[in-house]
């Protein structure tokens, strides 16, 4: 049985920690490195907190996460999608989809979708799902789904959800859940797999979520 509750209690120490050392940051590259810790530690809390069924709690820690990867962006080095990505997610994960539709737009505006980078391109493809634009979300995906530094099967669950293809979503998403069931390494040592509850909930919006059981997957969405 994991403890969840303990594992929320650590990231949240690991967040605070954060705040403590941000006022001694040496210089610009400094400050944005400790912010995405700190926007790391406090996704972690809200992932640890919805596993055990605390939503208010995981709302509120997806909340900082947000803000602390956007307060890290703009002296972030050039292509660091992973931020963008990661406040998608925290909107994603906190049930905000007025905020997600914020940043998504946001994130476009910054040229994910012109990225070189396939890290870009599914910022751009998740942004795009988010705000319904599942025409550009398929053309990203489908760039994404044969890209040979891209998890083909991510690749193949975002194309099958802007299709709405409820039968190639399944079978695409049961693998990026076996992929996770299959590893030994988590974000933040967090036994969860969050990009499966991303995907179900981008599915859910389209009334084509699967039915799926793991102890890595949330109550709900089991």
């Amino acid at each position: 049985m994991t403890d969840w509750a303990g594992h929320a209690r650590r990231e949240q120490e690991r967040y605070r920690d954060g705040e403590g050392r941000l006022p001694d940051a040496a210089d610009h590259g400094a400050r944005q490195r400790q912010l995405t810790r700190m926007g790391n530690a406090a996704a972690g809390a809200g992932i640890a907190q919805l596993m055990r069924g605390d939503t208010d709690s995981a709302r509120e820690w997806f909340a900082r996460a947000v803000e602390r990867y956007r307060e890290s962006w703009d002296d972030a080095p050039q292509g660091s999608w992973g931020r963008p990505i990661g406040m998608l997610k925290a909107r994603v994960l906190g049930g905000d989809w007025e905020g997600a539709a914020t940043d998504a737009r946001w994130t476009l505006e910054q040229g994910a979708a012109s990225s070189d980078s396939p890290i870009g391109r599914y910022a751009a493809c998740l942004a795009c799902l988010v705000l319904g634009d599942d025409e550009e979300a398929r053309v990203l995906a489908d760039g994404l789904r044969t890209h040979d530094e891209f998890p083909s099967s991510v690749g193949d669950a975002l194309a099958m959800i802007a299709a709405e293809d409820p039968v190639g979503y399944i079978e695409a998403v049961e693998e990026v859940l076996e992929s996770f069931e299959t590893r030994s390494d988590y974000l933040e040592d967090l036994p969860v797999a969050d990009t499966v509850m991303v995907l179900q909930a981008l599915a859910a919006r389209r009334n084509m979520a699967a039915e799926l059981r793991s102890p890595l997957l949330p109550e709900p969405l089991r």
